[in-house]
């Protein structure tokens, strides 16, 4: 299958690398001007943990291909879509006249009303999943993250398409396994509330790694995230249909927060997630964009609020 990677981030390059790996041809679109700078390879230091629970550590210097057009009748069968929540109306824009005979499949974080965002896609060439993947570049230039074998994927209404199960054939020919979200749209919702809820934290000690050092800081955070389930509800979304991932945040809060950091600290996967992390304007937007939200709709959210200055001013990097 010939897939166009939107842009070269994080997510971008290291599901790039996964499915040239699977055989696939893969190429990314960046800005004009920018392929100079990125060079002609993607230097990586991936754990890669689709076979082996522990992971697969894997460094290499990556050949890839940049490209800085997308002519309207181009021919790729995939599109891969993974950009900032604060940049995918400029991206959607972009490509609403170019996706040509193409799958988009949206492999982002959104707050905003899922149908209204790929509204200037075409109809039917729209398929959802999010990744199980995370990390950084790093300022040598080296992306370092961790690949986790499970990809989350569902629909906003009604069963697959045929274009939706040939995204879910190529993911998994790819070697990851796949967590059907019957509510779609309510998980995306409740995932950026939780990232809201561990940013309350993250921000003001410095890094997500250093929240993890902290139990005190963590059961702070989950009590934020449990704060903001009401805002979910506010907008429309049944809870009772996301039961597994809302039971952690019913459990007593001290529990969680000595478990969490316990696991993390064992599960080298996810550790490097979180040291790995360097865009902290992504953390301080989903806790901006969140709070409006709440004060729209007016739920009270107090931890949330109490955070708001992290959410304004650069953190400093701690760990």
């Amino acid at each position: 299958m010939k897939i166009l990677m939107f842009g070269r981030g994080v997510i971008a390059a290291a599901y790039g690398w996964a499915l040239a790996r699977a055989g696939h041809e893969v190429e990314f679109y960046v800005r004009p001007g920018r392929s100079a700078a990125y060079g002609e390879a993607i230097d990586l230091e991936i754990l890669d943990t689709r076979r082996k629970l522990r992971g697969e550590r894997v460094a290499e210097s990556w050949p890839v291909r940049c490209r800085e057009s997308l002519e309207p009748d181009h021919d790729f069968d995939l599109i891969v879509l993974s950009v900032q929540h604060y940049h995918f109306a400029e991206a959607v824009a972009f490509l609403g006249p170019r996706v040509s005979k193409a799958t988009v499949l949206v492999f982002n974080n959104l707050w905003v009303e899922p149908a209204d965002a790929v509204a200037a896609l075409p109809a039917g060439q729209v398929a959802w999943g999010f990744p199980g993947a995370g990390g950084g570049f790093g300022d040598d230039g080296v992306l370092r993250a961790s690949l986790l074998p499970v990809v989350f994927v569902g629909t906003l209404d009604g069963p697959p398409t045929e274009r939706e199960r040939a995204v879910r054939e190529l993911l998994r020919g790819a070697g990851f396994r796949l967590s059907e979200q019957q509510d779609f749209r309510g998980w995306l919702w409740l995932h950026f509330v939780q990232n809201a809820g561990l940013h309350t934290q993250s921000l003001r000690l410095g890094s997500l790694s250093a929240l993890m050092g902290k139990p005190a800081a963590v059961r702070e955070a989950v009590l934020a995230i449990r704060e903001l389930l009401p805002l979910v509800e506010a907008r429309g979304i049944d809870l009772r249909r996301h039961r597994s991932d809302v039971l952690p945040l019913r459990v007593p809060a001290g529990l969680t927060a000595r478990v969490l950091p316990w696991v993390v600290r064992r599960f080298a996967p996810v550790r490097l997630v979180l040291e790995a992390h360097a865009n902290p304007e992504e953390l301080r937007a989903i806790g901006r964009d969140t709070l409006a939200e709440a004060r729209r709709l007016g739920v009270a959210v107090p931890r949330l609020a109490a955070a708001e200055p992290s959410f304004t001013a650069p953190a400093e990097k701690t760990g």
